[in-house]
């Protein structure tokens, strides 16, 4: 055997600086490796060989790149070219769009853990439609009373919580607390930054679909992207034009359906949790794909094998394949059988949190004033409800303004607490990761109740397999009831 650590990301200022010291050279580009990995499948040489050659030979690289990804179609090569970027100054509505791609890593400046200052984007469409006062005035308005809130929710929370107060340590998170939902208030037109990491192919793919994209600010973040990773890896990015198919395939279908008969009914609540469908028998089939995994027996004999098992039996099946979890661990693949759907009405703050989890299939409605706000319980509490609904007035109706002139751009001024429609579809293995850590006490009071409730809505229908969700901090309690012992390892206690 031999293993080579064949590159790794390098901070660009270090690579400028070997730049500088070094002789002139073509070969400072992923395109090289993604030109030596897509030769393994027909060249013979040792991999360590085929990357020399195509830096040597660059040019002639990135010639076999186009080849290969346009007229063969393996766009497969490109992943292995591998982007990071610094993304700064962003609006929070323009990350929501950036974030939208699964396949890349975020990390993202946390409004529940850095305190706001008066710092948003002024967006091109208010400016050009001469609502820049309007803007400007509501959206400092918020953040005033962003600093209001926050100057009462800090003693607030120390008082309510005076045994934890009495540990320094405990003071980052009790300050977060006052954060977290200080922030309902600001818009989402609030500055943030974010570092990103994106391999080629799928860097491709978002800039095809931003060229589609009507707001202004994406369209400019786009253009940036596109100039830095197209000069220093041109033949690995080809696809970029925008295409009818994103940007009028759901216009179309929307004003077609619009046409649809509206059923009369309670329709969807104006926040929570509903499960909409579910796998068929989704125990039974988790069970029988671990049997398939496990026997050699055809997926159909396994089935019919746990079908005609007792119940009891059946969960004594779940805690042998759970027994020697941990509280890091997933559980098996098999899991991944089993799917519920659920349609949420869920705020800003929380949908930001919840867009996280990029392998749940997450679609959603624009934000919808109509749907209501939601109110922290810590603002109630303290006595600032009635001020912030009086915000919360006043935002929806410069956004009813603006709305008129500039269409979905006026959701820039919408709070964190407005509200919006999601379907979300996960199946159980990815509903164990969003319970355990969304369910957890160091979580965000409102993905907190968020994964509570899918967490009871999934117990009800998949009663065993959904025997050990919930959060870190429950997870020795949680095992410990199944198990009738204790976990090999306890979680930390992070939350004391």
């Amino acid at each position: 055997m031999k293993v080579i650590l064949a590159g790794y990301n390098l901070d660009s200022e270090v690579i400028e600086a070997l730049k500088r010291t070094s002789p002139p050279r073509a070969d400072v580009t992923p395109e090289t490796l993604s030109a030596a990995y897509a030769r393994i499948s027909r060249d013979p040489r040792p991999v360590d060989e085929l990357r020399r050659a195509a830096r040597e030979e660059v040019e002639r690289a990135r010639r076999s790149n186009q080849t290969i990804i346009f007229k063969m179609g393996h766009h497969s090569v490109a992943e292995h070219a591998v982007f990071n970027f610094d993304i700064l100054g962003v609006s929070r509505l323009a990350i929501e769009e950036l974030e939208k791609f699964r396949l890349c890593s975020y990390t993202e400046k946390s409004q529940r853990y850095i305190a706001l200052k008066d710092d948003y984007v002024l967006p091109e469409e208010v400016q050009r439609a001469g609502l820049t006062g309007l803007f400007v005035e509501t959206v400092r308005a918020q953040n005033s009373l962003y600093q209001s809130l926050l100057a009462r929710l800090k003693p607030y929370f120390f008082d309510k919580f005076k045994e934890r107060s009495a540990d320094p340590r405990n003071h980052i998170l009790l300050e977060g607390w006052a954060k977290e939902d200080a922030r309902y208030v600001v818009s989402l037109a609030t500055e943030g930054q974010l570092g990103m990491t994106v391999n080629a192919r799928n860097l491709e793919l978002l800039i095809r679909r931003f060229a589609s994209k009507e707001l202004a600010e994406v369209k400019e973040l786009n253009a940036r992207l596109y100039a830095l990773a197209k000069d220093v890896a041109p033949s690995i990015i080809l696809f970029t034009e925008a295409g009818d198919f994103d940007a009028k395939s759901y216009a179309e279908f929307g004003a077609e359906a619009a046409a649809l008969p509206k059923k009369r009914g309670k329709g969807s609540p104006a926040s929570g949790v509903r499960l909409l469908g579910r796998t068929a028998a989704g125990d039974d089939k988790i069970l029988a794909a671990l049997a398939h995994s496990t026997t050699g027996q055809a997926y159909e004999d396994c089935l019919a094998g746990i079908a005609r098992l007792a119940p009891k039996k059946k969960k004594e099946l779940f805690k042998t394949a759970l027994g020697l979890m941990e509280f890091y661990d997933s559980p098996q693949r098999e899991f991944e059988y089993a799917d519920l759907t659920f349609e949420l009405v869920v705020s800003s703050s929380c949908f930001a949190q919840l867009k996280r989890h990029r392998l749940a299939t997450l679609t959603s409605q624009p934000y919808d004033p109509g749907l209501g706000v939601t109110v922290p319980p810590s603002i109630e509490e303290t006595g600032g409800r009635r001020e912030f609904l009086a915000m919360i007035s006043r935002t929806e109706e410069a956004h009813d303004t603006m709305k008129k002139a500039i269409g979905r751009a006026a959701d820039y001024v919408l709070t964190n607490a407005h509200r919006r429609r999601a379907l979300l579809k996960v199946n159980v293995r990815e509903l164990y990761h969003i319970s355990r850590l969304r369910e957890d006490l160091t979580a965000q009071w409102e993905i907190r109740k968020l994964s509570a409730a899918l967490t009871r809505q999934a117990r009800r229908v998949f009663p065993l397999s959904s025997m050990l969700l919930g959060g870190k901090d429950a997870y020795a309690a949680l095992y410990k009831k199944v198990f009738g012992r204790e976990p090999k390892l306890l979680p930390p206690k992070f939350w004391k």
